[in-house]
């Protein structure tokens, strides 16, 4: 069966170590690949999902130890949204509260129990509890106990002017669909309950644009099964809505085109292959610093300017 929805999603953090004991110590995440910015490559790109870093589950980071904070506004991702079992979110406001993690109190949104918090970059996130995700596989490798543990993503809401001709691509050329409106949200889904499978837009028109730095997302991905999958998508954005992409780049796990949507949020297309296990075993995923080929002669160059992690 091809899934639709979330790949994955990409931020700009600040300091590397910080960033990897927030994300495997305190939420729980596997960090799956260690490797660099292949555009920048005297800094990280980090990525943290589920055992096998499965698409939908992964949340990427270039972390840049000085970085300027971010400021939220309209063409950006507001909040990255993950999925948990319904009766663990009682497990994570305590978790919180011991951790120090600023978190905001429980709400409703179409119907479910929402957990909105921060990153120590201010990254907005939030966990949903769900009911019938108790048996999805969970990462047991944290001291996050397998039946409170996340199970990918849940969502990502978008902060736009307009909803409707970012929701004519969501729609047209990533298979969502608009299923619920509730105040100024509008809810897009994919209908088959798949990690990564709901997109929001938070309507606010009037708002400044955005400002890129640390705690914002740089890009969200959605999945194309393999390279005819994508090559479909390019076309139909280009038929249909007047949109050229960039070129296919090869980023190893996974081969990506990028473009700007109508409402200025950066869209990529991933392929779900080749994964994660693609250059190491998944038995040992994210522990040795892997460098695609064009980039191995300058390894010991690379390795001498990047800061420890662990």
């Amino acid at each position: 069966m091809v899934h639709n929805g979330i790949h994955h999603v990409t931020a700009i953090a600040g300091p590397a170590r910080r960033n990897v004991d927030f994300y495997t110590r305190v939420l729980g995440l596997r960090l799956v690949k260690k490797t660099v910015n292949f555009d920048d490559p005297g800094s990280y790109h980090l990525y943290y999902g589920d055992e096998h870093g499965g698409p939908g589950t992964i949340l990427t980071f270039f972390p840049w130890e000085h970085v300027a904070p971010g400021r939220l506004g309209i063409g950006e991702t507001q909040e990255t949204v993950f999925r948990v079992p319904e009766g663990s979110i009682g497990y994570w406001t305590h978790r919180f509260v011991d951790k120090g993690v600023a978190h905001q109190a429980l709400e409703k949104r179409f119907g479910e129990t929402v957990l909105s918090f921060k990153d120590p970059d201010g990254m907005r996130l939030a966990l949903v509890g769900l009911p019938g995700i108790e048996a999805e596989p969970a990462w047991t490798g944290s001291d996050v106990p397998a039946e409170y543990a996340i199970r990918g993503f849940h969502s990502v809401s978008l902060l736009l002017e307009d909803a409707a001709p970012t929701g004519a691509i969501l729609t047209d050329v990533f298979g969502f669909a608009e299923a619920a409106r509730e105040g100024s949200l509008v809810r897009y889904t994919t209908g088959d309950k798949v990690q990564g499978g709901i997109v929001d837009i938070r309507i606010a028109g009037g708002f400044l644009p955005a400002r890129m730095g640390g705690g914002s997302v740089h890009h969200v991905a959605f999945r194309a099964a393999d390279d005819a999958a994508q090559a479909a998508m390019v076309s139909k954005l280009a038929d249909n809505h007047g949109i050229q992409t960039t070129e296919q780049k090869d980023r190893n796990y996974f081969r990506s085109v990028y473009f700007r949507e109508p409402g200025r949020v950066l869209f990529e297309i991933a392929t779900d292959e080749p994964g994660f296990a693609a250059d190491e075993p998944v038995e040992s995923l994210g522990e040795a610093l892997k460098l695609p080929p064009f980039l191995e002669p300058r390894r010991q160059d690379i390795e001498a300017v990047l800061p420890a992690v662990a």
